[in-house]
């Protein structure tokens, strides 16, 4: 599969000034594909897996000078390491501390030399380093599979192109309509993970996929002992089925398991910088940025794939699949997890991106919107539909409050506008943006 990310890889490959990059992102997404397929345009590519390799650790030992580094490497993997013609990858990189904190010294001191670093727990790494490398590396935050490429690696490009090309005033023809809903049913339940659609797209059999979704969860699982802390893996693994089951709704921690909820905070906080689970917090919503007015303890949280996501609510994931229903694909939050994720792909990759949503607590009038977006210092809310039924109550409740012009409407209807509501179907999201 051809991934977006890609093309920001390229990008970087070409910077007069280019850092050293981390290529940030949860277990499973991709990472290390797109840097092989990177290193497919160098004339060589030399990799270093810091968990496979354990004994290279030691070229990081008693210098984190990059000429003593690259020559101890190249001499270990018998490949020339040339500046401007070399992809220097090291894997698995929060394994070998010093080599994160060497990376800054090849921004100094051979800037020349192309140098990625990827790791799946790196974010526990890095929050020990805390000034590794400001203003030195550069970061890419990688996600799943988004369902644009989705289409792509499924040969309906040119569908892909005719959706980021619609809008409210030329919306899809309903065959076209109902093609891409159909699509994104399989989508939804398949999840982004590319082992998952790898094995969909090879064999057509979504109950091996579901099988694929399984054994994967159990990797996420054992990675749980590996988390440098001192909470039991028990309480991770239940605050991380936890994610499912609380998805749409404040995450209390109380609902966790029946234990004591201590800890479980600490063991969310892990799983989000695993990737695993992403925080939307509550705004107030009053002006921007939307960041500045969060209630750090009210939060909504996602599974950080729509797949696994199923798989931890005990779902069939094969009957979802075939079933002509959308609402029943629905069960749960699933549209609401999708649109969120969607949300995450459309900011710029090189931020730690953060989402919103509003809420307000009144006695016998209570209001929540699903997800609340600025562009160009203006404010839009989105309400979640996967149906094409559904009041719009707490929309009207937010743009009165707020003195706002314009809501959004995710759907699974066409493209419309009526009243104050712009209505973007459910398989437009990552082109909302510009839609706006």
């Amino acid at each position: 599969m051809k991934r977006k990310v890609f093309s920001e890889l390229k990008s970087w490959v070409d910077q007069k000034k280019r850092k050293p990059l981390l290529l940030r992102g949860a277990r499973q997404v991709g990472k290390t594909y797109a840097v092989r397929e990177l290193g497919s345009m160098f004339e060589n590519f030399v990799e270093i897996n810091f968990e496979e390799n354990e004994e290279t650790k030691i070229f990081f030992d008693s210098s984190l000078t990059p000429q003593h580094i690259v020559e101890q490497i190249a001499q270990y993997k018998g490949e020339s390491i040339v500046p401007s013609k070399t992809l220097l990858f090291l894997d698995e990189i929060q394994a070998c501390t010093n080599a994160i904190r060497a990376l800054r010294f090849f921004y100094e001191k051979m800037p020349e030399l192309h140098v990625i670093a990827a790791g799946s727990l790196l974010e526990f790494a890095l929050s020990e380093i805390p000034s590794f490398g400001v203003g030195r590396i550069s970061s890419i935050f990688m996600y799943p599979v988004s369902f644009f490429e989705f289409l792509d690696a499924t040969e309906n490009k040119l569908l892909r192109e005719a959706i980021q090309n619609a809008g409210f005033k030329n919306p899809l023809s309903l065959p076209l309509h109902n093609k891409a809903m159909k699509l994104l049913r399989t989508y939804l339940t398949l999840g982004g993970l590319p082992e998952v659609i790898d094995n969909y797209l090879s064999t057509g059999d979504a109950i091996s996929s579901q099988k694929v979704i399984d054994e994967l969860i159990l990797t996420f699982r054992d990675d749980f002992a590996k988390y440098k802390t001192k909470i039991a893996t028990e309480k991770i693994d239940a605050t991380f089925n936890s994610t499912a089951f609380q998805a749409g709704s404040k995450f209390v921690y109380n609902s966790v398991g029946d234990e004591s909820s201590s800890g479980y905070s600490t063991a969310l906080d892990l799983l989000c910088k695993a990737g695993l689970a992403i925080k939307i917090y509550h705004s107030s919503s009053r002006g921007t940025p939307l960041k500045a007015q969060i209630k750090p303890r009210k939060f909504k949280v996602l599974t950080f794939d729509t797949g696994i996501y199923q798989r931890l609510l005990g779902l069939d994931i094969p009957s979802f699949i075939l079933s002509e229903n959308f609402e029943l694909v629905n069960k749960g939050a699933l549209a609401e997890i999708y649109v969120g994720l969607m949300l995450l792909q459309t900011l710029p990759s090189h931020t730690k991106p953060d989402s919103f949503y509003w809420h307000r607590e009144k006695k016998g009038s209570n209001a929540e919107v699903d997800y609340v977006i600025e562009k160009n210092g203006n404010i839009f809310p989105i309400e979640v539909k996967a149906s094409s039924r559904g009041g719009m109550q707490s929309m009207q409740i937010f743009l009165q409050e707020r003195g706002l012009e314009t809501g959004i409407r995710v759907a699974g209807e066409p493209f419309s506008e009526y009243q104050n509501i712009k209505v973007v179907p459910l398989y437009a999201v990552e082109n909302i943006r510009q839609l706006i």
